[in-house]
């Protein structure tokens, strides 16, 4: 009995053992086997990092070269439109059409230009030449008695006017009367006067000559126009200068022939008497004289004669 159990036992562990190492041999295939898939599997997802570096590097190489040869073309092509050296060799020996042909049309303005001043100069030559024949013509008209005829106004009567002569009136000379007439109201300048027409006492630096409408205004004396004016209280009036210092004032006027500027002689009709204004609307028509020396009134009965 005890050999047929240590038999049994000796036959169990037997298996034991070969089922132990059958299963280690199995594990030991199996991992085997695994590892070398694995490392095959591995190698295949390796990137060769040189590769991949050299081809980059030969793209890189190419496309620079590329980029290079497209500079060369681009400066070459420049190089083809501009060269400076000739540019600046040749600059002075291009002519240009459109300078030349303003210098051309310059000069034959100037020319032209020239032309007709000559023919000016030589015109008004001619035209001097004329005019001093016709001046000589009417000079010798003249000489036989013949006078040109004279553009008078239509009513008004000729003024007898001297060219700009010397204004010498002194304190001794005498006015003669611009018209004939009474004194309606005298000169005072030391105490008031009536005026019937205001109906007030007022200052008279004139005298108020009494006069029909229409009656000449002769020149009191010779003198220069230096005014000719309107104004409300005498209406329409003339200052004319006399020299030494004194100046006549004409009111109460209308056809005015003389104007500011002109000379007059002593009796030369200058105007008519005009209707009153309404400030001598009483007194009636008249005419007023003023007289002053240096802007100060003087009484004209001390100069009439």
């Amino acid at each position: 009995m005890r050999r047929n159990r240590r038999k049994g036992l000796a036959k169990e562990r037997f298996l034991m053992v070969a089922s132990a190492v059958l299963v280690l041999g199995s594990l030991t295939a199996t991992g085997l086997w695994l590892g070398r898939d694995g490392k095959n599997k591995d190698e295949e997802y390796v990137v060769d990092l040189s590769a991949i570096e050299n081809g980059s590097t030969g793209r890189a190489g190419e496309n620079e070269g590329t980029l290079a040869e497209s500079v060369r073309q681009e400066i070459s092509t420049n190089d083809l439109d501009y060269d400076p050296y000739f540019q600046e060799t040749n600059s002075q020996k291009v002519e240009n059409p459109d300078e030349s042909d303003s210098a051309s049309m310059s000069d034959g303005a100037m020319s032209e230009d020239g032309d007709r001043k000559a023919d000016e100069k030589g015109g008004a030559g001619q035209g001097t030449a004329v005019e001093n024949e016709s001046a000589e013509a009417k000079s010798g008209e003249n000489e036989t008695g013949e006078q040109p005829e004279e553009e008078a106004g239509e009513g008004t009567p000729a003024l007898s006017t001297a060219m700009q002569p010397a204004l010498t009136f002194s304190d001794s000379d005498t006015l003669i009367w611009p018209v004939v007439g009474n004194i309606l109201v005298n000169y005072s300048m030391d105490k008031t006067v009536y005026f019937p027409t205001l109906q007030q006492y007022k200052y008279n630096p004139a005298i108020i000559i009494q006069a029909n409408q229409g009656d000449l205004i002769t020149a009191a004396s010779a003198g220069k126009v230096i005014s000719v004016f309107s104004d409300p209280q005498i209406g329409n009036g003339i200052t004319m200068e006399l020299g030494g210092g004194y100046e006549v004032t004409y009111g109460q006027l209308t056809n005015i022939l003389v104007s500011e500027g002109s000379y007059v002689a002593t009796g030369d009709v200058i105007a008519e008497v005009a209707a009153p204004t309404k400030y001598f609307s009483v007194e009636g028509t008249n005419a007023y004289f003023k007289l002053t020396k240096d802007g100060e009134p003087v009484n004209p009965m001390t100069k009439l004669s």
